[in-house]
């Protein structure tokens, strides 16, 4: 004989978490606003370089070759691009230290002609004599 069983007419309880979300949004909300950050600054170890009493200037350095491209759209002196006028004060610059420089110039094929023609104006004009010319 099956037993039989007791229905039961009682409804589940429920658990609502909204309240309890609540209550956690509001405790995160007071630790966030209340809390102090620590100043990331004020613990790094900086070492700051001794003041010098007197400020020198650095050595000249010693250039035996110097080498000035000629561009389609400007000069280049060591790789590094440059206006004329640049140009010029450096190679014044340098010929005021060493009038033994040698100074190759480099053209493109597309650079106008005019611009090998300043170059070589300009090592006249400081005195440079050691130059030599090469077309790429």
């Amino acid at each position: 004989m099956a037993r039989k069983r007791r229905e039961n007419h009682e409804t589940p309880g429920e658990l609502n978490l909204t309240a309890m979300i609540d209550v956690a949004f509001q405790l995160l909300n007071f630790f966030v606003i209340s809390s102090h950050p620590m100043d990331v600054m004020t613990n790094m170890d900086i070492f700051r370089p001794a003041p010098e009493s007197e400020i020198t200037e650095p050595p000249p350095v010693d250039i035996t070759m110097l080498e000035i491209m000629v561009h389609a759209n400007g000069y280049a002196i060591q790789k590094h691009n440059v206006r004329f006028e640049e140009l010029d004060r450096q190679l014044t610059k340098l010929a005021a230290t060493s009038k033994n420089v040698s100074v190759v110039i480099k053209c493109t094929g597309d650079s106008p002609h005019t611009g090998l023609v300043n170059v070589l104006d300009l090592c006249s004009k400081v005195k440079l004599t050691k130059l030599a010319v090469f077309s790429m």
